[in-house]
């Protein structure tokens, strides 16, 4: 898909690429925030025994840790 410069269209290609955007998102399906919540806290606490973000990296597997200490001190 080859990029657009919006700085370049005029007023009508602009109303129309919105239009057609608008189109797209009032087919989408819309759901209740709390149900949207739920299912996100729900799938979150399923996994957090894998999440490296709530148990942090593993010595061997941290491509990060340092080396070695400072050699100019």
């Amino acid at each position: 898909m080859p990029v657009i410069n919006v700085d370049e269209l005029t007023d009508k290609d602009k109303a129309v690429m919105e239009l057609n955007q608008r189109k797209l998102e009032v087919k989408l399906e819309r759901w209740l925030t709390s149900k949207c919540c739920e299912e996100m806290k729900d799938y979150i606490q399923e996994r957090v025994e894998e999440d490296t973000l709530v148990k942090g990296i593993s010595e061997e597997k941290n491509p990060f840790k340092e080396k070695g200490g400072c050699i100019i001190c």
